[in-house]
């Protein structure tokens, strides 16, 4: 699988980590950046991997909370980004809201759990369904690629 990341400063070392762990499990990584943990501005970084991400993505994006990057993220019609701290927030994100943004809480995850949350992210599939019907709902008319 090919997946983009990107983090700020607050999230640099878990991107990294994870960056290494994904490229072992035989993923295609894209590290957006940054290339170190020097201060910088989380939607830099949220907006060079929604420009570099193909439909549908996957991506991961990770600051200090999860919250600014999912909140940046979430401006461009075609990304459902969503905030995870456990495994079953993650998989329901994509089985019910078919997330193609996975937004972490660096200052509050192991690796090990970040791992796992990930992990639970990319091998769940979105259910459809009634969930279909209110994914629609959210975007009636997208503008692809560009904020909101």
């Amino acid at each position: 699988m090919e997946l983009w990341l990107a983090s700020d400063h607050a999230g640099f070392a878990l991107k990294a980590h994870l960056c290494d762990w994904l490229a072992k499990q035989g993923h295609i990584v894209h590290d957006m950046g940054p290339d170190s943990d020097g201060p910088t501005d989380y939607p830099l970084w949220v907006h060079q991997l929604v420009a570099a991400l193909p439909p549908g993505g996957p991506g991961v994006l990770l600051c200090g909370s999860g919250n600014g990057v999912c909140i940046t993220a979430n401006r461009y019609p075609h990304i459902r980004a969503a905030v995870a701290w456990q495994v079953e927030i993650a998989r329901l994100a994509r089985a019910h809201n078919d997330a193609n943004i996975l937004c972490l809480p660096a200052r509050f995850l192991s690796p090990q759990e970040a791992e796992a949350i990930v992990k639970a992210f990319l091998e769940t599939p979105f259910e459809g369904g009634r969930h279909a019907r209110r994914i629609a709902l959210i975007n009636p008319n997208p503008a692809p690629h560009e904020p909101a």
